[in-house]
């Protein structure tokens, strides 16, 4: 996965907890199931620091416009010591963040304007009571959630993943190198992925203040913030991609230098993590008709669909090797096998060492993903335990083709693993769907976790064969299948 959606403008970040509003945790089921059936637990969601507001415990920001305060984060470590992340009521995670709580989940709001800004996506994670976030151990396990893509167009990601975060938001790493992390899991602390994100603002807990670059679109740092990454559903109503990344390193990692692999370095795959994965992509892997919007693909983006992901070991026990990560899906009461690769050379229709390996050479790109241990490492990380992250957003580095259009723009799109989805080269750029589309929304609900086949049935949806109006823009109408 690339990163990062937008935050609110004019908003900050922190690693004191803060002092004005009183943390309201938003409620999110989760089933717990097995050869008995399915169990309901009673969780809840927290937002990503990132979005929050900073301050210096009364109402200055520590952070504003894209820049920290000089007086208040003069460096690191006085950064964290000097600023409170506030809390958000029941009411500011609806109006602030269009985050709002349904029937078994969530809605996430991709635009939210407020008198003092704007609001462009959000990322949340489950937690494990008020302070722990949840941790998932899915080796020999499968995961189960429900999404409704109707009004996520081109350009637009929602993404269901894991990463390989501390339970705890990184208070205890905080403390034993010497930073300032209060705040915690309550408040979203401790993000880290595969793509060893530069802009979190806090890590360790220590203000990423040093060479910060208040011109990058996001604004970035020294430091970036490495971990392993599972990505579950990557996915607007045009393209999806499920996409496993394992890392050299465990837990998570504050990279600086060549660890981060940074791309404007040209230093992408020598970093401690494999940035691209090993994506499974059924339009760039041949089949234009399995997943999009409207009756005639297999999997219609248009009614509420069931994403199942299966986590198969070797010998089915726990303690096996992760050897193969495959995906169904549940539609108006149908299950729907994953689709079959047809291009030359590949061959399956799940994630193997052996399909990466294939579609690494076929595409012509660099296998990083079996170089950093390919799916055995990718299990180890599942089996320590993963924090599972839930978000909407836009990408202001790549405009989402990586996912839904041509990409690289320098290669020719007839060429093998280049055409990655139908919609323009042009349609994914923040202002653009910012612009036409700020009421584009994501639902996620139904979220199970069980031993193989325990999550998974089948269930009747409405058929839906209304016309789209403007959720049908932005695709190559010769590719659009009819």
């Amino acid at each position: 996965m690339l990163r990062l959606g937008a935050v609110l403008v004019g908003c900050a970040w922190a690693q004191q907890p803060g002092v004005h509003t009183e943390e309201y945790h938003p409620k999110m089921p989760l089933w717990t199931c097995g050869s008995y059936g399915c169990s309901k637990e009673d969780k809840t969601i927290t937002l990503d620091a990132n979005w929050r507001w900073l301050h210096n415990g009364q109402y200055t920001n520590c952070y504003k416009d894209g820049g920290f305060d000089e007086t208040l984060c003069p460096d690191p470590l006085t950064c964290a010591e000097n600023c409170h992340l506030e809390g958000n009521s029941e009411k500011e995670y609806k109006s602030t963040y269009g985050i709002k709580e349904t029937n078994k989940g969530i809605k996430m709001n991709f635009v939210t304007t407020t008198k003092y800004g704007s609001n462009f996506g959000s990322r949340v994670y489950m937690m494990d009571g008020p302070e722990q976030y949840k941790m998932f151990k899915l080796k020999n396990r499968e995961f189960t959630l429900t999404v409704d893509m109707y009004y996520m167009p081109c350009g637009l990601n929602g993404a269901v993943y894991f990463v390989e975060m501390d339970a705890d938001g990184g208070k205890a790493a905080a403390t034993a190198k010497g930073g300032v992390n209060a705040a915690g899991a309550k408040y979203g602390t401790g993000y880290c992925d595969a793509q060893c994100p530069h802009d979190m603002k806090f890590m360790e807990g220590k203000a990423n203040v040093i060479g910060w670059n208040a011109s990058h679109d996001p604004p970035i740092g020294k430091y970036g913030a490495c971990c392993a990454e599972m990505d579950i559903w990557e996915a607007n109503s045009r393209a999806t991609a499920y996409t496993p990344h394992p890392c050299s390193i465990t837990g998570t990692y504050i990279c600086e230098g060549i660890d981060c692999g940074d791309n404007a370095k040209d230093e992408r795959y020598d970093g401690v993590c494999d940035k691209d994965g090993c994506d499974f992509n059924s339009w760039r892997l041949g089949d234009k008709t399995f997943y999009g919007r409207g009756g005639s693909f297999t999997v219609n983006s248009r009614e509420k669909l069931t994403v199942v992901t299966q986590f198969i070991t070797e010998g089915n026990t726990d303690d096996g090797d992760l050897v193969d990560i495959r995906r169904f899906y549940v539609q108006n009461g149908k299950v729907i096998p994953n689709s079959n690769s047809s291009i030359a050379g590949i061959t399956g229709n799940s994630v193997t060492d052996k399909v990466c390996a294939d579609m690494k050479r076929e595409f012509g790109d660099i296998d990083d993903f079996n170089i950093k241990g390919g799916l055995k490492v990718m299990g180890e990380a599942l089996d320590r335990g993963m924090v599972l992250v839930m978000s909407l957003w836009d990408d202001a580095e790549a405009n989402m083709l990586w996912l839904d259009s041509d990409y690289p723009l320098n290669k020719d799109p007839s060429i093998p693993g280049v055409n990655r989805g139908p919609c323009n080269t042009d349609s994914g750029t923040p202002s653009y769907l910012r612009g036409k589309f700020p009421d584009a929304n994501i639902k996620y609900s139904k979220i199970k976790v069980g031993t193989i086949g325990s999550t998974f049935r089948g269930s009747s949806d409405d058929d839906d064969d209304d016309d789209d109006g403007k959720w049908d823009d932005n695709r190559r109408l010769g590719e659009v299948h009819i």
